[in-house]
């Protein structure tokens, strides 16, 4: 099974943080916040 890009719910320290170690992992994020100044 290959995994082509990844989805964080929650832009928050958590939610940012595990989108950055996806994307230093080579994959795309789609990162999602209802807030958008956390984007």
């Amino acid at each position: 099974m290959y995994i082509f890009k990844a989805g964080v719910v929650g832009a928050g320290v958590m939610g940012a943080g595990i989108a950055q170690v996806i994307t230093y992992a080579g994959l795309p994020v789609v990162l999602k916040d209802i807030d958008q100044k956390m984007l």
